[in-house]
Formats: C-alpha cells, sequence, structure tokens
C-alpha cells in the first residue's frame, strides 16, 4: 500500500489504489492458501481456495485498472484530499496502511478456509465455490452495466437504475461482500471430528468487508458524492431502491433496514 500511495501521487488518479489493493490481498490470499505448513503439500482444499481468491483478485484489480485508465479519478478520495487540505499526501499515505492492515485480516480468512484439515471435498467446499463464483459473476455483471450505462450520451446527470442497479443502489459491493462470505463455508465443511475451531476465524472477512463496504468506506462517501452530483434524481432512486441488499423496486418510500 506504500506502492499504491506512491502511484498516487504520481498519477494523481486514485483508482490505482484500489487496484493494488485487490493485488495485494489477491497475492496475499495466495500465501495464505499455499504457503507449505510443516512441510507438507498442498491439499485440493488448497489449491480450490487459492484458485478462487486469485481468480477474484484478477478480476477486480483488471476492471477497476481499465476504468481508471480511462481518466478521472474516484470521488470517494477526491473528496477525502480535498477535506484533508495540505495534509493530504500524509493523512493519505497512513489511510492506506489502515487499509494494508484490512488487507492482512482477509489474508487471516483466506488462511482458516484453506487450512480446515478436513480430507477431501465436501458440501461445504462446493457451497463455498458456488457462492463464491456466483459474487464474483455477479459482482462482473453490476460492473459491466453500469460501464454500459456511464457510455450512453444521456448518462451525464443521471442515475443508472437498470439490471442489477435497479434492485439495488450498489449490488456490487453486495457481491464482493456475498464473495467473502463463501469462505466461512470452506473453514467450517466438517470432518470426522466435526467442525475445525480454528475455521470460525473465516467469519472475520465477512464480518468486516460489511461494516466497511456498508458503514465506512463504501456507501456512505459514495452516496454523499451522489447527492452533490445528481441532486433530486438521486434522491429518487433511493426513495424506491434498497441501499445494499437487491430487492423489487418500491413505489412508495424505501426505508433502509441496512
Amino acid at each position: 500500500m506504500a506502492l499504491a500511495w506512491a502511484i498516487q501521487r504520481r498519477t494523481r488518479q486514485s483508482g490505482w489504489v484500489d487496484t493494488c489493493w485487490s493485488l495485494a490481498v489477491g497475492a496475499g490470499g495466495l500465501a495464505a492458501a499455499l504457503v507449505p505448513v510443516n512441510g507438507a503439500p498442498p491439499t485440493a482444499r488448497q489449491i480450490l481456495v487459492a484458485t478462487l481468491v486469485g481468480l477474484w483478485s484478477a478480476r477486480l484489480a483488471a476492471h477497476i485498472g481499465v476504468r481508471t485508465r480511462g481518466g478521472g479519478d474516484d470521488p470517494r478520495y477526491a473528496e477525502l484530499m480535498r477535506v484533508w487540505g495540505p495534509r493530504a499526501p500524509a493523512r493519505l499515505f497512513w489511510f492506506l496502511q489502515s487499509q494494508a492492515v484490512a488487507a492482512a485480516l482477509l489474508g487471516v480468512t483466506v488462511y482458516a478456509a484453506a487450512r480446515n484439515p478436513a480430507p477431501g471435498l465436501g458440501g461445504g467446499d462446493v457451497l463455498g465455490t458456488l457462492v463464491l463464483l456466483g459474487g464474483i459473476a455477479g459482482e462482473g455483471v453490476a460492473d459491466a452495466q453500469l460501464a454500459r450505462f456511464r457510455r450512453r450520451p444521456d448518462a451525464h446527470g443521471r442515475v443508472c437504475d437498470a439490471g442489477l442497479w435497479r434492485w439495488s443502489r450498489h449490488p456490487n459491493y453486495f457481491f464482493e461482500w456475498l464473495s467473502w462470505l463463501a469462505y466461512p463455508c470452506f473453514a467450517l465443511a466438517p470432518g470426522p471430528e466435526g467442525l475445525w475451531p480454528w475455521g470460525w476465524l473465516a467469519f472475520v472477512g465477512p464480518l468486516m468487508m460489511y461494516v466497511l463496504l456498508v458503514h465506512v468506506s463504501g456507501l456512505p462517501p459514495l452516496e454523499a458524492h451522489m447527492t452533490r452530483s445528481r441532486g433530486a434524481a438521486f434522491a429518487d432512486y433511493c426513495r424506491r431502491t434498497s441501499a445494499f441488499v437487491p430487492w423489487p423496486p418500491r413505489r412508495a418510500p424505501w426505508r433502509d433496514t441496512e
């Protein structure tokens, strides 16, 4: 994340920060899943979890990287830099180190999922694979729908409310969180002696990601930006669309429950 800070300072494009973070989490996840412990060869579960976290990391980093190359700054970081004023570079550096800590905690989640000692692969592993692939696919679809909307000539000043964005104001964030909910399925797949006690650590990832996405660095700054830039159009969108969990849109004012 120190490298991400240096890239942001050189390019003035904060999107590279999230690209670096995605790659860092992926690299840490691969290490957590595959680095030998006591010289033992990797199990089928370790290889499966490593493959899935690598796929997640590559897709997300590629998407953010392509978007960043297209120009423009991430409005969340731009607002932070504005608020921080002259001390913005130093404060950004330490803010990114907090993201490094978050990445390390996600590595704990991957470690707990990959190192479950239950022999072979079972129903929990199948469920975890389906949930993680579903999260990756859902986030990819949401990202593609938003990118297609932004290319429309009439998109300026409007809100994307087509496809998954009709059911959730942040479907990409929801499916990102769903991806992390897959790891407890691997970690708690039962073996001959029952559940692996350390497997409960896999819940660190989904719990932390929910808090970050819904209450800290995801929805709050992005919705504040949308309120400033879209005004009444975004207010109307909020009244009829769930904030996070996809849900059929409503005509009546929406009451957020997340």
